[in-house]
């Protein structure tokens, strides 16, 4: 597997062997040394970026998260199979034969192939595209109005201006899976935030959360099984619909201000009746841990160990939907609190870092059976 966290990406639409730029020394695969014990931090992507240099990736360039992935993430055992709760549809799905076929012929030399139907990007009807981007720590009108606040992109930065990412690339087809510039960044920092305790795991881009969803269900749920899903009594109503359409029936579970109660769960799911509940017992759980739609609820790290703990114990898959996880504040405190609005409280000049710390762990950070 690779362990780069940068380098060159080939434009081919089929996985290449991609050489690993990290030195970490190994045992039968596995990364020791100094590394294999030190968890990712903001520096240290900074300092793997550099060591693996420019991250070149073309046009429709393949990536997945093990490229970017650091050592320290291989040096977990591996997640726990699913397969027995995948949907028909799910089991069903082969490979691309096209990006197969790619893959036997399009290295072979002096290969001309006019069969990925990618554009011309001279064609493109934009030549570069600026924002104005706020900075922190206030993100106001005001500090976007400081000529470093413009941020451009132009059609060839990558050609003519020793870029990574330009409009050529970014407006043509792509991989199912999302850009390698942007898949890179949510790979260390999915890792920097939950370091997720298995080393198998991987990131995909989608369309959005709804998107993301339904995806997901699909994945896990068929309505000729009499699949069901749980999550809170009182739920996410857009969640709610995307579940609908597909014929799976939604249970409710208890909550309180920390939002899933672990055992009315645990009770639900002891004492399932297939018959009367007219589905079978429920093998996935929706979730929103943090500042929970519509309640508000948050759950503490114990809660969120006890509520994970009944769904390996039930065997549940758990979809953890963390669209707040990173508005998690204190106490409000008035008189520490900064006079004017958009301002953030004095007691937050803490590092980024630190403040990652001062978060309730994600249930993907201790999801230690993957």
């Amino acid at each position: 597997m690779a362990t780069t966290n940068g380098g060159v990406v080939n434009e081919l639409a089929v996985p290449p062997t991609i050489a690993g730029h990290d030195n970490s020394p190994t045992v039968n695969g596995i990364v020791t040394g100094e590394s294999a014990s030190k968890p990712l931090t903001i520096d240290g992507i900074a300092a793997r970026r550099a060591k693996a240099g420019k991250l070149k990736a073309g046009t429709a360039a393949y990536s997945d998260s093990d490229m970017f992935k650091s050592p320290q993430a291989y040096n977990q055992p591996k997640a726990k199979r699913w397969d027995h709760i995948l949907s028909p549809e799910a089991i069903a799905r082969e490979p691309c034969v096209l990006k197969q076929a790619a893959g036997a012929h399009l290295k072979k030399p002096g290969m001309l192939s006019l069969g990925g139907g990618l554009p011309s990007s001279d064609n493109f009807p934009f030549e570069s595209i600026s924002m104005q981007v706020p900075h922190a720590p206030l993100f106001d009108k005001a500090s976007t109005e400081a000529p470093e606040s413009t941020i451009t992109i132009g059609k060839h930065d990558v050609r003519d201006k020793d870029g990574v990412l330009d409009l050529s690339i970014a407006l043509n087809y792509g991989q199912a899976v999302g850009s390698a510039q942007l898949l890179r960044w949510v790979t260390e920092h999915t890792e920097l935030v939950s370091h997720p305790p298995y080393a198998d795991w991987r990131c995909a881009l989608t369309i959005g959360s709804t998107g993301a969803l339904d995806s997901a269900l699909r994945i896990f749920c068929d309505r000729n099984r009499r699949d069901s899903v749980l999550t809170e009594e009182y739920s996410f109503s857009t969640a709610l619909e995307t579940i609908a359409p597909l014929g799976i029936k939604v249970f409710g579970v208890r909550i309180d201000e920390q939002g899933i109660v672990p055992q009315s769960l645990d009770d639900i799911l002891s004492n399932w009746d297939e018959g009367a509940r007219g589905a079978r017992k429920p093998t996935v759980l929706y979730t929103v841990p943090s500042g929970q739609n519509p309640t508000g609820a948050t759950m503490g790290l114990q809660r969120r160990k006890e509520v994970y703990n009944v769904c390996s114990k039930h065997d549940v898959y758990i979809f953890e939907d963390e669209p707040y996880y990173y508005l998690q504040m204190p106490s409000y405190d008035k008189t520490n609190s900064a006079a004017r609005p958009g301002a953030v409280d004095a007691a937050s000049d803490q590092s980024t870092e630190d403040f990652l710390k001062s978060l309730i762990p994600t249930l993907l950070s201790i999801d230690a059976r993957g």
